[in-house]
């Protein structure tokens, strides 16, 4: 009988329009409980206090309503990553270690939206809304690396800066995924998740040869910049790397 009552006032919201938001609310309080790929359909339908068919109103399947919470977490994320990079103000290295942090604390903020985003298994390409948020988001990651790109000194080999771009979104995601995740999968470490991050991706630019000293960031398309880091190319004359040639 309670049952029921609840399925007619979960109905009665329903004709108020309420019926889609409740699917998502609930699917998304599942997958914080029990992972992307630990709920049903009819979990989702029962959560919400509503009969198994009622969803098929709003979402063709389970996949579709997975799949709308995957857009919604890209767009929070792109909002998120948008604000830290902040145009690359004051200089590129201090708004690029904003955009690692907060890619960092979404993650550790919205466990369930970050699993439905990388770890629900659907192929990003199942909706053409979900795949426009997701690229929205990478490309704020993707200017960052461009314009970090731009930091290296003349004639120093370094990959494209997509490449750049997908190197430093792997090493991001991997922090993210095993050391600042909001939920009981993430891993202890011996330092902040920030700190490895940041440790890091200096790492990688320095054995690109990148200045990433701050200074030399916001002073960079002067003639008379020096770079703090001796750069870590080849000597003039020599191969110029599995790169080639920069551009």
């Amino acid at each position: 009988m309670s049952w029921r009552k609840e399925e007619r006032r979960a109905e009665r919201g329903y004709h108020h329009g309420n019926l889609k938001e409740a699917l998502l609310k609930a699917a998304l309080d599942l997958i914080a409980q029990k992972g992307a790929a630990g709920f049903t359909f009819a979990d989702a339908a029962r959560m919400a206090g509503v009969s198994p068919a009622a969803p098929y109103r709003h979402f063709r399947d389970r996949d579709e309503l997975l799949s709308s919470i995957a857009q919604r977490g890209f767009e929070q994320f792109e909002a998120r990553l948008t604000a830290a990079w902040d145009d690359g103000r004051p200089d590129t290295v201090t708004a690029f270690e904003r955009v690692g942090k907060a890619y960092l604390a979404f993650a550790r903020a919205e466990p369930a939206y970050y699993s439905a985003m990388f770890e629900s298994g659907l192929p990003v390409d199942v909706s053409p809304a979900l795949m426009a948020a997701s690229e929205r988001a990478f490309a704020v990651i993707r200017a960052a690396a461009e314009r970090l790109a731009a930091l290296a000194p003349p004639g120093t080999p370094r990959p494209p800066a997509l490449m750049m771009a997908l190197h430093i979104w792997s090493m991001s995601h991997g922090v993210a995924s095993l050391f600042a995740r909001g939920d009981a999968a993430r891993r202890k470490l011996p330092m902040t998740a920030e700190d490895l991050l940041e440790a890091e991706v200096l790492i990688y630019l320095r054995g690109l040869g990148f200045p990433i000293d701050r200074r030399a960031s916001a002073q960079q398309g002067q003639a008379d910049q020096k770079p703090s880091v001796p750069p870590a190319g080849p000597p003039s004359g020599a191969p110029s790397g599995p790169w080639g040639t920069p551009k």
